[in-house]
């Protein structure tokens, strides 16, 4: 018996594909016969799919058309004289048994009125989308420059008061200033590595602090003591939130979770769960979702925090979303990424609008009442937009302290003032800077330059 010559399975898979090109080749051209029924059929169910829900309406219509006996209409040979066959809203409601119709159509128009005709109806063109004009603010100017820490000033936060305001820095302090005359009330020392996050309670008299350390701290400021530690973090902790009506607290960090913990037990109510880089911004408001949160995988997550799970993950942008802020008033919240600063409405997270141009790390962002939305730069600059149209009325390059490098101008945190009038930003350079707005400025002074047909909006 012969031997069967052996060969590589890549060989045989070639010779198999050599003997179907082989069988095919002479009627690689020829294409099957078209089968009329089924092309019918299949631009039946097309049609149907795209205009199934006007069919109805349609059909009504010519047939009231050969019941007037309009059939020059309906052929098109008078149709520029007594009208445009329309959809209307049925025969039922709006046209009598004569054939009149009673303006209960989708849309009315009228036409020049001749013995023959009556009020007949179409689908008018939808309008252009008109950009609305930008509402004129006062540009803002640099009125005091403070310092005192030793390292980058990574965060601030003012009491509900508006008397102070504390920040804290790479020097593991955390300062408290007077808001009015910028000067020093009180230096609290425990953390034992940068602090990164602030915020103070409207309602006790606590301030809270974390940082790199892992450590979450609640401060009496009434003893100027550490009364409680909240311990689950894994790494270091960035941002913290508290909850504007219940005593909840929320922390996020370098772990990509978002933790959130009972402020009076210490209790680690619900660990969140499901980002995979991380977590740089966390917010809280009364109403859903209460708890939002941004992170370094480009993604924005809106969270249920009665089920303690993600209702909404958005995706639009293409790189870390390290600032995210809440409109005082309106249903919206914005997030900051190099790529843009995008606008969205609460609660399902639809998005709005972007607002193009700040090209750099934003590590930062501010709104006030009246509706100035200022993003901070890790490059020193700082971009004021108005919040309505996206507008970008102002940008300046913040200037850095004397004796400090260029790369130094760098914005970590900022934050208005209670009355909406004070911006406070802390920056690489070891200073916190407030700025004001300029008493002088007139809508002449510093007219809007607005050139609305130049904006193109992408919707992404």
């Amino acid at each position: 018996m012969e031997e069967v010559q052996r060969h590589s399975v890549h060989t045989l898979v070639f010779r198999s594909l050599k003997r179907t090109h082989d069988f095919f080749v002479a009627n690689q051209s020829l294409l099957p016969e078209i089968d009329e029924k089924m092309e019918k059929l299949k631009f039946n169910i097309k049609a149907r799919d795209t205009y199934g829900l006007v069919f109805d309406r349609a059909a009504k219509a010519k047939a009231l058309a050969a019941k007037r006996g309009d059939s020059d209409r309906s052929d098109g040979v008078n149709g520029v004289k007594d009208g445009v066959l329309a959809i209307t809203a049925g025969e039922q409601e709006g046209i009598a048994p004569d054939g009149t119709n009673t303006q209960t159509a989708l849309l009315p128009i009228s036409t020049p009125v001749s013995q023959n005709t009556t009020n007949a109806v179409q689908i008018l063109p939808k309008k252009a989308p008109t950009i609305p004009r930008p509402k004129w603010h006062a540009p803002w100017k640099l009125c005091r420059v403070i310092s005192g820490h030793l390292g980058w000033v990574r965060c601030v936060a003012v009491e509900p008061g508006n008397e102070w305001f504390a920040t804290g820095a790479a020097d593991r302090v955390i300062k408290i200033w007077d808001l009015a005359s910028g000067k020093l009330k009180l230096s609290l020392t425990g953390h034992v590595s940068t602090v990164r996050a602030l915020s103070v309670s409207p309602r006790h008299p606590y301030l809270f602090s974390c940082g790199e350390d892992r450590q979450v701290k609640c401060w009496d400021l009434e003893y100027n003591k550490v009364i409680r530690h909240y311990h689950g973090h894994l790494s270091a902790v960035y941002t913290m939130s508290l909850h504007p009506t219940i005593d909840v607290l929320v922390t996020a960090g370098r772990d990509s979770t978002a933790r959130v913990w009972d402020m009076r037990t210490k209790a680690n109510i619900h660990t969140l769960t499901g980002h995979t880089n991380t977590v740089a911004s966390v917010v809280t408001q009364a109403a859903n979702p209460q708890i939002i949160t941004g992170s370094h995988d480009s993604t924005v997550r809106l969270w249920d925090l009665a089920a303690g799970k993600s209702m909404c993950t958005l995706t639009n942008h293409k790189k870390s979303v390290r600032a995210i802020v809440l409109h005082p008033s309106l249903y919206m919240f914005a997030s900051a990424s190099p790529d843009n600063i995008k606008q969205w409405r609460c609660p399902e997270g639809n998005f709005i609008q972007n607002l193009s141009g700040h090209n750099s790390i934003v590590n930062c962002m501010a709104v006030n009442p009246e509706g100035v939305l200022v993003s901070g730069g890790d490059n020193g600059t700082m971009f004021f937009w108005d919040w309505r149209t996206g507008y970008n009325f102002q940008r300046f390059q913040a200037a850095v302290q004397p004796g400090s490098m260029d790369s130094e101008a760098g914005i970590f945190s900022m934050t208005f003032d209670q009355s909406g009038s004070r911006l406070i930003t802390t920056e690489a350079d070891k200073t916190i800077k407030i700025y004001k707005e300029d008493d002088e400025a007139t809508e002449e002074s510093h007219p809007i330059n607005w050139r609305p047909e130049i904006i193109k909006r992408r919707k992404y």
